[in-house]
């Protein structure tokens, strides 16, 4: 896909991962929405991009209230234009510190399925079928090596993103033919505050730039031939091409 000129919706991006995505699109010349809950650092964020000479714009909204989806999406299209690339990046653990799964309350599993399994689904309802129709688009789901290993205490965590690899892949499967792509891609460990709320002590040097992970999915999301439709990626096997 050429970045330039597609209009990009960002989940959760305000910082971390989010941010770093949503500065290197809008460096291609992507028109960029960014969305999150809390409006002031997104308008901080959309200003930096915006000083940089990108287009970027701000939609402050939260993906696990149903009622939002629609606006978000509705006010993003309004903002960007068609939505060629989407990122289901917002994500949240539950209570930290994390807890065993037997511990963990059934109001905060839901509540950990509603952001990241279920907001991003009702997201791709709204976006996907314009895609199909133009015959082009992207969707990366964000997922996580707790989607495939068994760690203790990352149980509602790890359920919800196993849940959307799989989603992922079903998506894949029925959309085939249409144009539209979607990838899940495993960013590795990285040096943001979800990783800091999971593991405190965590030494900082062994972990990853989100500038560094992001320029890995901005390659996937222009590369279909190393990066098609229905694959899992893992961002730290990712081989930057020159």
């Amino acid at each position: 896909m050429n970045i330039r000129g597609q209009g990009a919706l960002i989940t959760g991006a305000s910082r971390g991962l989010g941010r770093a995505l949503a500065e290197q699109l809008a460096a291609r010349g992507a028109r960029v929405a960014l969305v999150a809950r809390d409006p002031g650092p997104l308008g901080d964020v959309v200003a930096a991009i915006r000083a940089r000479g990108g287009d970027a714009h701000a939609v402050a909204g939260d993906i696990s209230d149903k009622t939002a989806i629609h606006r978000i999406a509705g006010q993003a299209q309004g903002l960007v234009g068609e939505i060629g690339i989407a990122i289901h990046n917002a994500s949240t653990l539950g209570p930290t510190p994390l807890r065993l799964l037997l511990d963990t309350e059934c109001e905060d599993l839901a509540a950990v399925l509603e952001t990241n399994l279920v907001g991003p689904f009702r997201l791709t309802k709204v976006l996907a079928g314009a895609m199909a129709i133009r015959g082009a688009g992207v969707i990366v789901h964000v997922s996580s090596d707790a989607a495939v290993e068994p760690y203790p205490r990352w149980g509602a965590y790890g359920a919800s993103k196993a849940a959307q690899d799989h989603l992922s892949r079903i998506l894949a499967a029925e959309l085939d033919g249409t144009g539209v792509r979607v990838l899940a891609v495993d960013p590795g460990e990285m040096d943001t505050a979800m990783h800091a709320a999971a593991i405190p002590d965590a030494d900082r040097a062994t972990l990853q730039a989100p500038a560094a992970v992001a320029a890995r999915i901005v390659q996937m999301i222009e590369d279909d031939a190393r990066a098609p439709s229905g694959a899992r990626l893992v961002a730290p096997r990712w081989e930057l091409a020159s």
